[in-house]
């Protein structure tokens, strides 16, 4: 079963397309392009959750991730 979003698809890709283009406007290396979105990532879980769900939100969103890159491969 899909997962729905309550937010419009296109505002998802805005915000996507929006962080794309500035890593690809500073030329930033794939490694260095991670190291900034795990960073963006950890700082947004850090600074919404309780250590606890924190730990919950972080081990969920890597399940997704590994599962997204699954269908992709």
């Amino acid at each position: 079963m899909p997962i729905v979003s309550k937010y419009a698809v296109e505002q998802q890709e805005k915000l996507l397309n929006d962080v794309l283009e500035t890593l690809q406007n500073e030329e930033t290396p794939v490694d260095l392009a991670l190291m900034t979105l795990g960073n963006a990532v950890t700082h947004i879980i850090a600074e919404h959750y309780s250590p606890q769900q924190a730990q919950q939100v972080a081990e969920q969103f890597g399940k997704v991730l590994l599962q997204s890159l699954g269908k992709s491969a």
